[in-house]
């Protein structure tokens, strides 16, 4: 890039700061002390001109990259016709053409059928509701690390307790939570890089000493776990937790919120372990940064509620459709998916190169262009390095590099770059990162 950051925050985004603290609700926090002004492709310019190579991409929002031009010209089109009608009362073409869409894309078992609502955590409700009506069951398993959302009942299958669940409790009632494959910290204390047997067989045990099988809905699981780390699950525990679903009726829930759409080098982070799921929940960057969501599933399943029962006022807006047409269409003609695959190996392998000279790098890990490193303070006994990881990411934004933290002990450093990213641009900010890297390493 040719224009280089000169000071953070600059002297705009310093009084918007200022603004933006006595007005805006304290809860809602702020990675970086900038103000974005514009963005295109895979860089963002703030308010004072500096400019930063994104590799946070909205969090896995922006997978066709900032203001995609078919995008951009769907949503005007749509915009100066119908801005909002809701579907409930008057229909329009662009929730139907979508849903005629997703249902082909997505890899659910059979027939499929699909709703529109607002955001990630709005889809992974209704996906619930949906699974109980079906079953007629009121129990929820999700996993250990796991990230669904933040309204009562995502917070609930959330796993992390600071800062998303604590003071917030009472939690929803009939939810019970597993340990995940986090095969670097294995729960079992299983060798890294774990077989993912002692995650299956934990349920020959659970169902008994928990929540007897027949009385749980649905199990809900990311297939890459976001928010918790980017843990990549060994090669047989996604089709063993299928398999357990299917003996014993329980839907089987895969949230792609954060993995969907090209992310993972495939158009759904599933396809990689062959595993068609009752019900999908979708959104992020189905739309390019438009508020949308969705689950896709079996149509018997999806049709178990009666009319009426789900649905919402703006779920699957007719500009947000728009969008998300366009930019599917834009990730299939720009082959994203692939393109995702060699950013991600590319990444991969500059990482390792880094975790071979800085013992502060424990682990790396990642699928397609998802990616990440987990810091420790020793390799032998793995004590989470949070200090540090926020420290790189602070030192990255102040060189141009914007990136995130993840991980339930706030160590992991996440990296989710528009896959339209060059690889000029690739290549600078990944140089931006183990510049920091070795300066916090010492």
């Amino acid at each position: 890039m040719s224009q280089k950051v000169t000071q953070i925050p600059g002297p705009k985004s310093a009084g918007l700061l200022a603004k933006k603290n006595k007005y805006v609700a304290r809860g809602i926090s702020n990675t970086a002390p900038i103000f974005v002004d514009e963005a295109k492709g895979a860089v963002i310019k703030d308010v004072d001109g500096n400019e930063y190579i994104d590799f946070y991409g909205g969090i896995a929002t922006l997978n066709a990259g900032h203001c995609p031009e078919p995008v951009v010209a769907a949503i005007k089109a749509q915009a100066e016709k119908l801005l909002h009608s809701c579907f409930m009362v008057t229909m329009y073409e662009s929730y139907v053409d979508l849903a005629e869409k997703l249902a082909g894309l997505c890899p659910v078992k059979g027939e499929a059928k699909a709703m529109f609502a607002n955001s990630g955590a709005e889809a992974v409700e209704n996906a619930v509701k949906i699974a109980r009506f079906y079953t007629k069951r009121p129990g929820i398993i999700s996993f250990e690390c796991a990230f669904h959302g933040r309204t009562l009942m995502t917070m609930s299958l959330t796993s992390k307790v600071k800062p998303y669940k604590f003071g917030f409790g009472p939690m929803a009632p009939e939810v019970y939570k597993v340990p995940s494959a986090y095969c670097y910290r294995c729960h079992f204390n299983s060798s890294y890089p774990g077989c993912g047997l002692h995650c299956l067989e934990q349920f020959h045990r659970f169902f008994v000493a928990e929540v007897a099988p027949e009385n749980v809905a649905a199990m809900i699981i990311e297939p890459v776990q976001g928010e918790g780390g980017f843990l990549v699950p060994p090669p047989e525990f996604l089709p063993g937790l299928q398999k357990i679903c299917a003996e014993e009726g329980i839907v089987f829930i895969v949230d792609e919120v954060q993995t969907g759409f090209g992310r993972t080098g495939r158009m759904f982070a599933v396809e990689h372990w062959g595993v068609k799921p009752d019900l999908m929940t979708v959104a992020k960057s189905i739309a390019s940064g438009m508020p949308l969501s969705g689950v896709i599933g079996r149509a018997e399943i999806m049709d178990a509620p009666d009319p009426g029962h789900i649905g919402g006022t703006y779920g699957g807006n007719p500009v947000s459709c728009a969008a998300a047409l366009a930019t599917l269409d834009y990730i299939q003609e720009q082959q994203l998916p692939d393109r995702a695959a060699r950013i991600g190996e590319t990444a991969m392998s500059r990482l390792r190169a880094m975790q071979e000279k800085y013992p502060l790098i424990g682990d790396v890990r990642g699928l397609g262009a998802m990616v990440a490193m987990e810091l420790v303070k020793d390799r032998k006994t793995k004590e989470p390095a949070k200090e540090e990881a926020g420290r790189i990411i602070q030192e990255c934004y102040r060189r141009g590099l914007l990136v995130i933290g993840a991980g339930i002990f706030g160590n992991v450093v996440r990296m989710l770059m528009p896959l339209t990213i060059t690889d000029g641009q690739l290549d600078e900010g990944l140089a931006i990162l183990e510049e920091v890297v070795a300066e916090v390493a010492g």
